[in-house]
C-alpha cells in the first residue's frame, strides 16, 4: 500500500476516534459528484444516461463542501462526470484542502493540461487520472481515440510541476493477467504515478453496455493470476492488503457502503453510487433511514456479481483496524511503500 504516511495517520487516527465514541456506521471518504456532464461516452459508465436538464446543472460550491464536512469524512473523492467541466472545481479543491481534507479530483484527463493552473500542488491534493489499459484498450474503453495518449501527457505534465498523479483501473471480462500486468507496469514503472487503484468492473445497472462486467470467480482468478510473481507487492497499489486479499478469493467480506458514500446533485444515494434506491438530503438520514441488513451479495441479486472498492474497501480497512497482525501488516506496507 503506497498512501503517504501522514495521510496514513490521519485516517487511523480518525478510526481510533470513531471506535473510542462507540459509532458503528461512519464515512471513511466521501464520494462527491458536483456535476454528471462528461467530455466521453464510457460504454461502462451510466452518469451521463441522464436527462440533458440534469446534465447542465452544476453543483454550488457551498453545497459541495457542506456536504463533506456534514459527513466528518477525511477524504473525498470528486467524480462526476467530468469534475474539470465545473466552472468553480478548483474552488471547491481549494476549500476542502484549506479544511485538511484529503482530496482526489477523478478525470479523464482531456482537459487536465488546460485546467492545471488552477490548481496548486499539495500534499493533501492528488489527480486521479483513469486508466482502463495500454493505448488501444484504454480508447476503445472510453470510445474515442487519441485518450490514451493525452492522459500520459497530462501525466507527465502534472508530475513535472509537482503534483500527486493517482490512477484508477477498471478491469473487465475482456481483459487478462497479462493486459492487467502491462497496464500497471507501465503506470508504475514507466509514468511512476504515485499510486494505483484497481477495481473490478461492477454490475452498473444503468450503463450501457452490461455484457461485460466480471463476475465474482472471475474476479477472483483473474487478479490471484494478475498478481503472482511478487506484482502486489512491487505495484505500489493505493489499497489495503486485505482488499487485495479480497479480490484474489483469499478472504471475504460484508458490504460496508456505507463507509464510502456518495453525494451528488440529487443528495446523498442510497445505498451507493451503483445503486440508486433513492435520496436523502443527509449523511446522517443515508446511515440511520437505510436498511443496510437487506444489501450485499447473498441478500440483493443486483449485488451478486459486486466486489467494488465502495463496498468492501471500507470493510477490509475495518478488519484490518481491529487486529494487531493485519495493522502491523498494513504499517509495514506503507512504510516499504514510502520508502521507493
Amino acid at each position: 500500500m503506497a498512501m503517504p504516511l501522514r495521510q496514513s495517520i490521519k485516517v487511523a487516527t480518525y478510526l481510533a476516534e470513531q471506535k473510542l465514541r462507540r459509532r458503528d456506521k461512519f464515512p471513511l471518504i466521501v464520494e462527491l459528484e458536483p456535476l454528471y456532464a462528461c467530455n466521453l461516452k464510457c460504454e461502462g459508465c451510466g452518469k451521463i444516461q441522464h436527462p440533458a436538464g440534469v446534465l447542465k446543472q452544476r453543483m454550488p460550491v457551498a453545497q459541495a463542501v457542506g456536504a463533506v464536512l456534514e459527513s466528518g469524512a477525511p477524504m473525498v473523492s470528486i467524480a462526476g462526470g467530468e469534475p474539470l467541466m465545473h466552472p468553480q472545481i478548483d474552488e471547491i479543491v481549494r476549500q476542502l484542502v484549506a479544511r485538511r481534507k484529503y482530496v482526489f479530483l477523478c478525470t479523464n484527463a482531456l482537459l487536465l493540461r488546460k485546467k492545471m493552473d488552477k490548481f496548486k500542488p499539495s500534499p493533501y491534493f492528488a489527480f486521479a487520472v483513469h486508466i482502463d489499459g495500454l493505448r488501444e484498450r484504454h480508447d476503445e474503453s472510453v470510445a474515442k481515440e487519441g485518450v490514451f495518449d493525452e492522459a500520459v501527457e497530462a501525466i507527465k505534465e502534472a508530475k513535472k510541476r509537482g503534483f500527486r498523479v493517482t490512477t484508477n483501473s477498471t478491469f473487465f471480462n475482456t481483459d487478462t493477467p497479462q493486459t492487467i500486468i502491462e497496464v500497471l507496469n507501465f503506470l508504475n514503472d514507466d509514468l511512476k504515478v504515485d499510486e494505483m487503484m484497481i477495481s473490478p468492473a461492477y454490475a452498473y445497472e444503468k450503463a450501457p453496455d452490461q455484457e461485460h462486467f466480471l463476475g465474482v470467480e472471475q474476479t477472483r482468478e483473474l487478479f490471484k493470476k494478475a498478481f503472482a510473481g511478487g506484482n502486489r507487492r512491487r505495484w505500489r497499489l493505493n489499497h489495503s492488503p486485505l482488499f487485495l486479499d479480497f479480490l484474489e478469493g483469499k478472504v471475504d467480506f460484508p458490504c460496508t457502503a456505507w463507509a464510502i458514500p456518495n453525494y451528488s446533485l440529487f443528495g446523498w444515494q442510497r445505498p451507493c453510487y451503483l445503486m440508486s434506491d433513492g435520496y436523502v438530503p443527509t449523511y446522517r438520514e443515508l446511515v440511520e433511514d437505510t436498511d443496510w441488513d437487506k444489501y450485499g451479495r447473498g441478500k440483493d441479486p443486483r449485488c451478486a456479481n459486486c466486489m467494488a472498492h465502495c463496498g468492501y474497501e471500507p470493510t477490509a480497512v475495518l478488519a484490518t483496524m481491529g487486529s494487531l497482525k493485519e495493522s502491523l501488516r498494513a504499517m509495514r506496507e506503507t512504510v516499504s511503500g514510502n520508502r521507493e
